[in-house]
């Protein structure tokens, strides 16, 4: 069956692809050419902030227009970080600092630095209320379990991403901060009633909407009282009568990636994904990660399909069309006569290169974080951080204290493959700092800080979502809230080990 040219360029107005590599491939540009909303980029796209922002002015000379997206949450979550770790904490330590204006200088100076690269939709705020300990996709990208302060700290990461150009992404809509599985994996379920997702969940959706967020994210999660059986993503009670009608947002509806299982698995693949998603009410659909030029034409062609087959009303195509354009004209960066005065006039020097604001992340990890006893005993200590998985969407980062440890020495191990006998063995006459993420989790290393604490000082670098689990006998408990580089600096300067 032939396909309309005018309803696919229709359909890739609505589609957000990525390619591998640090330089784009040449049916990259030929789709963008041919309408494509624009490329999302993961941390495989990037080398450094020269390359990126090499890359996206070259994607942008094909159109000017185009949105190039990224996940930039800070903490945990960080693509132009992903070699380092992020020089800002994540939500979680801002929360904790319970400073919105601090909130709102930390996402402006991630804002600049999208901005700098020519990144100009950022997906990002996490405004989930993280209300399961042991959520394995949330977590420290919360900015906490209580509605009403990450309502206060969605509104600040909002107006402080948006002041510098860059589109701010209110996500995951309508809440996953309950759940207990991961949406890449399966899709999960919130059995709430309505009335407890309007006063949990949803609160921090309205303070971004009312922030003037250009975009919100769906998720690919299953409210029964509100979804049926399908994801929100497909659910249009979700994304129009409840996102568009009741809390009043104008703006675009972006998909969670559609090659999640949470989504592709529920609808029978990726193309019939998409269709369902544009019925729903959304308007710009991430396709994912691996995409390449036939996938990104099979989901065009199918859609093209869907609108002349009656399956997808045509005005709600060229509805969601229209609003991706709105999105992409607000976040259209400067023009080139500004970039060209950027880089400076009659042999004039340009500016210095835009750096990240280390010094404002390093300060705000501080405020977010707590220490709980006393380091004095823990100098010139053995650093030894517990092994821990990572999720998807966090990619595997490097973290921990390593990088800014100058008076002490760090080793990796296995809770459940070391003992505390080897371990003193190791240490000699030295305290020792254990450090990992969720470690309340692994009975093995509970036994084994507990083990040591008995022996010598022992102190205790908590680098995930927190638990009310101490451990009896060490001698000071710290909590980060988030692993990034910042968070790791602000321990290793509260342990004196820089």
């Amino acid at each position: 069956m032939s396909i309309d040219p005018g309803l696919r360029r229709l359909a890739l107005r609505t589609l957000l692809a990525a390619f591998p590599g640090t330089t784009a491939p040449g049916w990259a540009g030929d789709l963008l050419a041919d309408g494509l909303a624009g490329h999302t980029l993961f941390g495989g796209n990037v080398a450094d902030a020269a390359q990126v922002a090499a890359l996206t002015a070259g994607l942008r000379a094909i159109r000017p227009d185009t949105l190039i997206a990224i996940d930039e949450e800070g903490g945990d979550v960080t693509r132009l970080g992903h070699r380092t770790g992020s020089p800002y904490p994540g939500n979680a330590a801002l929360g904790a600092a319970g400073d919105p204006d601090l909130t709102r200088r930390v996402y402006a100076a991630i804002g600049a630095d999208l901005a700098a690269t020519g990144i100009n939709l950022d997906l990002a705020p996490t405004v989930d209320v993280n209300t399961a300990d042991d959520n394995p996709i949330i977590g420290t990208r919360s900015f906490g379990a209580d509605p009403g302060p990450v309502a206060r700290h969605t509104a600040a990461a909002v107006q402080g991403l948006q002041s510098s150009g860059v589109a701010a992404c209110a996500k995951h809509f309508p809440g996953h901060g309950a759940t207990v599985t991961d949406s890449h994996l399966e899709l999960p379920t919130v059995d709430v009633p309505l009335d407890l997702l309007r006063s949990r969940d949803l609160p921090p959706f309205a303070a971004a909407v009312d922030a003037g967020v250009r975009a919100v994210m769906s998720a690919h999660i299953r409210v029964p009282a509100l979804t049926g059986d399908g994801p929100a993503t497909f659910s249009r009670a979700a994304l129009t009568d409840l996102l568009r009608t009741e809390l009043g947002f104008q703006g675009a509806i972006i998909t969670d990636a559609l090659e999640m299982r949470g989504a592709a698995a529920s609808a029978g693949g990726i193309p019939r994904a998409a269709v369902a998603a544009l019925a729903a009410g959304a308007d710009l659909l991430c396709i994912g990660a691996v995409v390449d030029l036939t996938l990104v034409e099979s989901i065009a062609a199918e859609i093209a399909t869907a609108t002349a087959d009656g399956r997808l009303d045509r005005h709600r195509l060229e509805e969601a069309a229209t609003r991706t354009a709105d999105l992409a004209a607000w976040a259209t960066p400067p023009t080139a006569a500004t970039a060209t005065h950027r880089s400076g006039l009659a042999g004039r020097p340009g500016p210095a290169p835009h750096r990240p604001d280390l010094a404002l992340g390093v300060a705000a990890a501080h405020q977010g974080m707590t220490v709980e006893g006393s380091v004095e005993r823990l100098r010139s200590p053995l650093v030894v951080r517990f092994v821990a998985g990572w999720s998807i969407a966090e990619g595997r980062v490097p973290w921990g204290l390593r990088p800014h440890l100058a008076t002490a020495e760090e080793i990796e191990v296995v809770a459940a493959e070391v003992s505390a006998e080897s371990l003193t063995r190791q240490a000699g006459e030295r305290p020792i700092v254990l450090t990992g993420r969720r470690i309340h989790n692994s009975a093995p290393a509970r036994e084994l800080i507990e083990k040591l604490a008995a022996d010598r000082p022992v102190g205790v670098v908590e680098m995930g979502w927190p638990s009310a689990w101490r451990p009896a006998g060490v001698e000071a408990f710290v909590v980060t809230h988030g692993a990034s580089l910042a968070n790791g600096r602000a321990a290793a300067e509260a342990l004196n080990l820089t």
